[in-house]
């Protein structure tokens, strides 16, 4: 485990003022914390088989802003969240391709064509599992993951890497309080109310 190259990347993340950071070995994925779990095409090995480890970095949703949607204020803000995790992730897999780790970065929205989207409506790599497994936080009854710091306003990037990075903790506090509110809120009534994932709690 190579602790002063985390060490380091963690610095280059202060630097650019990423607030969420988190490891998680590939070793993961292949042993999940709860069922059911993703095919294994989905897992960081199967996209980049030279992966060892997943860095995961989150952005904020700024709550004044989410506060208005659906707003231009909001989209813009979508997009730029979304521009800047594209930016960040790359940058840390250049920092670490140029010190010898091969690296990729997963751009943030991982969907095809609109017309690909409708027919299999998922991405091919999930940032919101990769951030779970990476100790940053952990899923409410609407499937959103949520950490300590921002909740479930939060938008996740992530790096695979060749580098064996020292992995951060899973998170043993469940951060879901159930009250409900993401169930009622729902405008397509498409929540009812059971955990995700329930056989995780």
């Amino acid at each position: 485990m190579n602790h002063d190259l985390k060490a380091a990347v963690l610095r280059r993340c202060r630097r650019m003022e990423i607030p969420l950071v988190g490891v998680a070995g590939t070793g993961r994925w292949e042993n999940p914390p709860f069922e059911p779990w993703m095919p294994e095409e989905f897992y960081p090995q199967s996209i980049f088989p030279l992966a060892r480890s997943v860095i995961v970095i989150g952005l904020p949703v700024h709550l004044p802003v989410l506060a208005t949607a659906p707003s231009i204020y909001y989209h813009e803000l979508y997009k730029i969240v979304n521009t800047l995790l594209d930016q960040y992730t790359y940058r840390l897999a250049s920092f670490l391709n140029d010190r010898g780790y091969p690296s990729v970065f997963v751009p943030r929205d991982g969907y095809g064509s609109i017309e690909v989207l409708r027919k299999n409506p998922v991405a091919f790599f999930s940032h919101r599992h990769a951030a779970f497994l990476a100790g940053l936080g952990t899923f409410g009854v609407n499937n959103a993951l949520i950490t300590p710091e921002y909740g479930p306003r939060v938008r996740f990037g992530s790096v695979l890497t060749a580098a064996d990075l020292p992995p951060d903790p899973l998170r043993e506090d469940d951060l879901c309080t159930r009250c409900m509110k993401c169930v009622e809120a729902c405008p397509a009534g498409a929540l009812d109310g059971r955990d995700y994932p329930e056989a995780h709690r």
